[in-house]
């Protein structure tokens, strides 16, 4: 078994997951990397070749992901569930249920059944870390966006009840939680040029500023790495004081 930390971030392409991915690599991690985009052979060659590094995965369920890592490494150390999904505008009257079951799938659904797949492997091994990457959204409430709040709301939830179940098996559970992070899985490059656009955005962050997905991603790698091993249960905001 490799001494060698080893790491899984999924849906390394959106969100906050190729800086995490980096930032875990830079920290000495071994770190395999899922997405929806790697069933393709053409498209992991090239994320490998533009990544020196970081091992993208053909795997796409759940349990093939850990199974993979662990044939390739020995052990998995950590989960970066880096889950996103659009955050569809829906005023209650409007709302499509169909929508909300879709937010549901990815935002909370498949981090479950993530967690689920690696909980066994992490006993073997005496312990582990998993990390939702979720939203502070919820812990003050979005209007209009009920259906994103909702599904983000559960993961944190679920991390919350996760960390009490499984602090005895050493394994620490936390949901990092960010808000107002420049990021174009949510805020689209054409949006941030628009000078109105932002000022409007930035006025309601009490620093004054958008987040850098890099800041997200230190705090990522330091909850998955051995100087944390003493915190767990929690829902961290990482939203320049807005949550």
């Amino acid at each position: 078994m490799s001494e060698t930390r080893s790491v899984l971030v999924t849906n390394v392409r959106h969100f906050v997951g190729l800086p995490s991915a980096k930032a875990l690599l830079a920290d000495g991690a071994a770190v395999f990397c899922h997405d929806a985009a790697f069933a393709d052979a053409g498209k992991r060659a090239a994320f490998a070749a533009a990544h020196p590094g970081l091992r993208p995965l053909a795997e796409q369920a759940p349990k093939e992901l850990v199974a993979a890592v662990v044939q390739a490494q020995g052990r998995l150390d950590a989960v970066v569930s880096n889950d996103a999904f659009p955050a569809i505008r829906g005023p209650i009257a409007e709302a499509k249920l169909e929508d909300l079951r879709a937010s549901l799938e990815a935002l909370t659904v498949f981090p479950f059944a993530l967690a689920q797949a690696a909980v066994p492997q992490f006993r073997r091994q005496g312990g582990g870390r998993l990390l939702f990457v979720t939203s502070a959204g919820p812990l003050r409430g979005l209007p209009n966006y009920s259906m994103y709040a909702t599904a983000r709301g559960a993961t944190n939830a679920l991390a919350l009840s996760l960390a009490k179940e499984l602090a005895g098996d050493n394994i620490q559970v936390n949901a990092i939680a960010p808000n107002y992070v420049e990021s174009p899985t949510y805020f689209p490059p054409a949006l941030l040029a628009d000078p109105k656009a932002r000022a409007k955005m930035e006025s309601n962050i009490p620093l004054r500023r958008l987040g850098k997905p890099e800041e997200v991603a230190a705090l990522i790698a330091f909850f998955a790495s051995d100087k944390c091993g003493f915190v767990t249960g929690h829902v961290l905001p990482v939203a320049g004081g807005w949550a």
